[in-house]
């Protein structure tokens, strides 16, 4: 198969920054746990990761085909295996913190690299959507996978314990697999550099801009903000929904949380494959509407739960099976909306669109979870996350509208 060895490495790097970044919820759950944090308090791990998304994002991406792609995935990737190597010997919430921060900025490079290599690697438009769809999928194997391995070193008979820390030993053994894989992978970048050898990284930036000013990237710029602000809300509280409303022990929460993953990494999967044949706009508005229907079917069922003792998955609640199973439906949307701006633009300005795709994804999951921070501690988890329909309703509007300026461009 062409290029082969980096779509593997591409998938392998974005395996990695998934079970790191979206460890947000069970770091949030554990430094609670640890150090007495709030739920407000511990919400600000989400902005250290997703403020450092998009800061970085915003200060590169003008000039990450001069740095080159392979060359600011070796960066971030390098920096993170660092990072974790320290954390484990400084136990603190200011280390999860830092923790976040670096994953965050790496993750950054990583995400305007695959999407921008993506175009690189793949010759029309369906296999752009598929292989898109195929990568994302992976992102929430990777976060699937992510639970387990946390659960595995948390210590139920000791919630102060914070030898759960040591898990990040294994991660950065795996971020070093994920250099070396990397580092012997071959990118020809030459198609990415093209239009873009001169010039000044403040020209490019005013090209950000001016993207800003179509009508279309600014449609699509508010689905990206407000799927993310709809899927991080629930991904990152999930695992502290979990205990403090079901009443699950703290290991459970966090397997359980899993459901999710699992299903939106199914969900992305099959979207491969059904959008290759069907209509884009059809499966992404079914695709929410039964989102919403989940919200308003699964949350009642949590009322009924904390009625007894649950020692594992055979006893646990209807509730925690069913939530998370949301993920199926929000699954598509992203990677599809992302693709379909990507491909209808030049392979010289992915770069520059990628990073307005991962500034504004990082500022929707930012918000998404410091309201619902919020909201859980001051009027608890129901109401959190039934404040999900909000940003779900505005994806259905911003969806038509986004087809009627696609077709519109389409037909000029």
């Amino acid at each position: 198969m062409k290029n082969w060895a980096i779509k593997v490495s591409l998938f392998l790097n974005y395996f990695v920054f998934a079970i790191l970044l979206n460890s947000v919820g069970t770091v949030i759950l554990q430094v609670q746990n640890n150090f007495g944090i709030s739920e407000g308090s511990a919400s600000v791990l989400e902005a250290f990761k997703d403020l450092s998304i998009a800061a970085v994002s915003f200060l590169f991406s003008s000039w990450i085909t001069r740095l080159g792609y392979k060359k600011a995935m070796l960066i971030a990737i390098g920096l993170v295996t660092i990072i974790c190597f320290l954390v484990p010997s400084m136990p603190s919430f200011w280390a999860t913190k830092l923790l976040f921060a670096a994953a965050g900025a790496g993750f950054a490079l990583v995400k305007m690299s695959v999407y921008g290599a993506i175009g690189l690697v793949t010759k029309d438009e369906k296999e752009h959507i598929s292989l898109m769809n195929f990568i994302e999928s992976f992102f929430m194997v990777g976060i699937l996978v992510g639970y387990f391995v946390f659960s595995a070193f948390v210590d139920d008979q000791n919630p102060q314990s914070t030898a759960w820390m040591r898990v990040y030993y294994l991660l950065g053994v795996l971020s070093s697999l994920a250099f070396v894989l990397l580092w012997i992978a071959r990118l020809d970048e030459g198609a990415a550099r093209t239009d873009n050898a001169e010039g000044t990284s403040l020209a490019d930036l005013g090209k950000m801009f001016k993207l800003l000013a179509i009508p279309l990237v600014l449609v699509f710029i508010v689905c990206a903000f407000f799927y993310v602000l709809v899927e991080q809300s629930i991904m990152s509280w999930l695992p502290t929904f979990n205990k403090e409303v079901l009443q699950l022990p703290t290991s459970l929460s966090i397997q359980m949380a899993s459901i999710m993953a699992g299903s939106t990494a199914l969900g992305r999967f099959l979207a491969g494959i059904v959008m290759k044949k069907l209509n884009w706009y059809t499966v992404l508005t079914s695709c929410l509407l039964l989102a919403a229907a989940m919200v308003l079917l699964a949350i009642p069922l949590a009322g009924d739960a904390g009625q007894h003792a649950v020692t594992g998955w055979s006893d646990a609640p209807l509730a925690a099976f069913v939530f998370p199973i949301i993920g199926l439906f929000l699954a598509p949307v992203y990677p599809a909306i992302n693709s379909l701006i990507l491909s209808g633009l030049p392979k010289n300005q992915h770069g520059l669109m990628s990073g307005l795709i991962i500034v504004f994804s990082a500022l929707g999951g930012t918000t998404g979870s410091i309201i619902t921070g919020h909201i859980f501690g001051a009027f608890g988890g129901e109401k959190a996350f039934y404040f999900s329909l909000v940003p779900i309703t505005i994806l259905l509007v911003g969806l038509w509208r986004f087809r009627a300026l696609n077709t519109a461009k389409m037909e000029g």
